[in-house]
C-alpha cells in the first residue's frame, strides 16, 4: 500500500509535501514524549480518524494502511506487558500505531513525486558537499517502488507454494523469494544503467 497515493480535493491534499512532512515528524515526537496515557491514546486516535475523515480516505483503506503492523504490535503488547504493565502496553503500541497512521495519512494524501522533489529541495545546500540530491530522490523513489513490488513476489511465491502443498515450507518460500528479488534488482540496475543513470 506504500506509494497508493488517493487524490482528493480536502485541506490535506492541497497542503504542501514539505509541510506535511515536517508536521509529521513533529506530530510523532510529540506523541511519543508527550503522550503517557491510555486515555491520552484515545484521544490522539480520535484525532488522527477525524484527520482521515478531513481526507476522506474509506475507512477500509486506512484499515488496510494498518493491517501489516498488526502482528509486530502484538508481539510488542505481550513483551510490555511482561515487563512492565497493561497501560504501559496501551501507550506504547498507541503511539506506534499512531505512527503508523499519520504515515500512511501523509502517503495517501501527497503524490510520491512531490515528496521526492521537497527532499531534493531540502537537501539542494548539500550539494557543496558533494551530495547529490536528485540521486537521492531517485534512491527513495526506488525504495518506495521496491517495497510494493516485493510484496507482491512474497504473495506470488507463496500461493505457488501453498497450490503445491508446501504451505508449511519456510525453504519453499525463502528461496524463490531470494531468487526472484536477486533477479529483479539485477533487471532494474541493468535498466538503470542503460538510461546513464550511473553516467557522471
Amino acid at each position: 500500500m506504500i506509494g497508493l497515493y488517493r487524490p482528493g480535493d480536502s485541506l490535506l491534499h492541497r497542503m504542501p509535501a514539505g509541510l506535511k512532512l515536517l508536521l509529521l515528524i513533529a506530530s510523532i515526537v510529540t506523541a511519543t514524549v508527550f503522550v503517557r496515557t491510555p486515555l491520552e491514546v484515545g484521544v490522539v486516535i480520535l484525532v488522527v480518524g477525524l484527520l482521515f475523515a478531513v481526507a476522506a480516505i474509506p475507512w477500509r483503506v486506512a484499515v488496510a494502511q494498518l493491517r501489516p503492523v498488526v502482528w509486530m504490535l502484538l508481539i510488542i503488547a505481550v513483551f510490555q506487558v511482561l515487563i512492565t504493565s497493561p497501560a504501559r502496553a496501551v501507550v506504547v503500541c498507541g503511539v506506534l500505531l499512531i505512527s503508523v497512521a499519520l504515515a500512511a495519512l501523509v502517503t495517501l494524501t501527497t503524490r510520491v513525486t512531490d515528496m521526492l522533489d521537497t527532499v531534493s529541495r531540502a537537501l539542494g545546500p548539500l550539494r557543496r558537499f558533494g551530495v547529490d540530491p536528485d540521486r537521492i530522490g531517485l534512491l527513495l523513489a526506488l525504495a518506495i517502488r521496491c517495497i510494493p513490488l516485493l510484496t507482491g513476489i512474497v504473495q506470488e511465491v507463496a500461493q505457488a507454494r501453498k497450490a503445491r502443498g508446501l504451505q508449511w515450507s519456510m525453504t519453499a518460500l525463502a528461496t524463490p523469494v531470494l531468487v526472484r528479488a536477486l533477479r529483479t534488482a539485477d533487471a532494474m540496475g541493468d535498466a538503470l544503467v542503460a538510461r546513464g543513470v550511473d553516467d557522471d
